[in-house]
């Protein structure tokens, strides 16, 4: 087991779209880890707004949000449930960090106990499961362009290129799953 001089108190997990990051988060979550997607700020929102839940239209939201309050936005907006998250529980997940900002914010508030987790898989492969998934699927087309807007628009590039550990989900989602638990294990996290 990999000794850990500060008890880890946020696991974030990024990746691009379709490289496995809600399996894994909802993996933890069933173990008994509180876990908080932050697209979920964003679709709220398109809600709230009385709009379709697409591609578009969370597009839209998620660049407004950071236009108007910075890069770090939703990060900002999900501390509260964070916090709140830390108060029931030893460690929580973080489904979905997008930009490098974010990133940086959260580690400002949890410093060495945050750990950043990407989950990456090939191109081909990730756009495959975009369109198969049955929530919010994507063509190739929109996959590849949300790609590029990821990497252009919201900083993404730079918070999986610095994550403390990589997952390749390139087989099946057992396969991923069961190298997320033994990350799990040799880390010694808890719910």
């Amino acid at each position: 087991m990999t000794e850990t001089t500060t008890q880890i108190r946020a696991l974030a997990l990024v990746g691009m779209p379709g490289a496995g990051k809600t399996l894994c988060a909802k993996h933890l979550e069933a173990r008994g880890f509180f876990q908080f997607r932050f697209g979920s700020i964003v679709v709220d929102e398109v809600v709230r707004r009385g709009q379709a839940i697409n591609p578009e239209n969370e597009r839209l939201v998620r660049e407004e949000f950071r236009q108007h309050e910075g890069m770090d936005a939703i990060a900002k907006r999900a501390l509260p449930q964070l916090r709140t998250g830390l108060t029931s529980h030893t460690t929580i997940v973080i489904d979905g960090l997008y930009s490098f900002s974010e990133y940086k914010l959260l580690r400002g508030e949890f410093g060495d106990s945050m750990i950043l987790v990407a989950i990456v898989a090939a191109r081909h492969l990730r756009y495959q499961r975009l369109a198969q998934r049955p929530e919010r699927p994507l063509t190739s087309e929109e996959a590849e362009r949300r790609d590029w807007q990821e990497i252009e628009n919201l900083e993404k590039g730079g918070s999986i290129a610095i994550a403390d550990y990589t997952l390749t989900n390139d087989g099946t989602p057992e396969h991923l799953l069961a190298q997320l638990d033994t990350l799990l294990t040799a880390l010694g996290l808890t719910p």
